[in-house]
């Protein structure tokens, strides 16, 4: 028995190990949805001890709100990512969104989990809506040359009309694939979903500066 603790040990506090349960949550949590995982499905699932579980999370909540975080920080780095560099606010705002879909799509069973996690209430809800809060905040000050401050044009409304745009086709691809006469999740039908998703945000553009060249010609 002692040999075995020798052993454990290094295994236990190595960042390997934290980083092999996280991703097994992960899938679970996206699969299973987080009350109907246990700390036994993620040690079975990473392959270690459920002790080994609480050695580096203090308990299944814990647990959840580290894949939540590590979620919300890796959406954000991919926004980022998307509209940082060169070019004009149209290439840079494509980019961004090309970058929102891939990681969406490398993501897909978050958006459902979410929306349950929202939905059934307590600590997660509270981790998500901070997370989200400071989405909009970087989107706010992202685009606070673009688009207003508030009203209907606002960034927030953005914010909310691309994600929801991204979000709601794979919530809704269970459905879907019943009722088209295609793999909603095929890559021909989501290569048809990313140019549709283009198409709305140059559209978007275009009726921001028609509306920005208004107010010029009011003046």
């Amino acid at each position: 028995m002692a040999t075995r603790g020798r052993t454990a040990k290094p295994k236990a506090r190595s960042a390997g190990a934290r980083d092999t349960i996280l991703a097994a949550a992960r899938e679970l949590f996206g699969e299973r949805g987080f009350a109907d995982v246990s700390a036994r499905d993620v040690a079975r699932r990473a392959d270690v001890t459920k002790a080994l579980v609480f050695y580096h999370f203090e308990s299944m909540e814990d647990l959840f709100a580290a894949v939540l975080d590590d979620y919300y920080d890796a959406q954000s780095k991919a926004l980022e990512a998307g509209f940082e560099g060169e070019g004009t606010v149209r290439e840079r705002l494509s980019r961004l969104l090309d970058g929102y879909i891939r990681f969406i799509d490398e993501h897909r069973f978050f958006p459902r989990l979410v929306q349950q996690e929202v939905r059934r209430g307590g600590p997660a809800a509270t981790r998500i809506r901070k997370n989200v809060r400071a989405l909009l905040d970087w989107t706010e000050r992202a685009l606070g040359d673009v688009l207003p401050p508030s009203g209907p044009l606002s960034a927030r409304h953005f914010y909310l009309t691309i994600a929801g745009m991204v979000i709601h086709y794979y919530t809704y691809a269970p459905i879907l694939g019943q009722a088209w006469d295609r793999d909603p999740l095929g890559a021909p039908a989501r290569e048809e979903r990313r140019q549709h998703l283009l198409w709305v945000v140059s559209t978007i553009l275009d009726g921001l500066e028609a509306e920005a060249g208004r107010q010029r010609g009011g003046r």
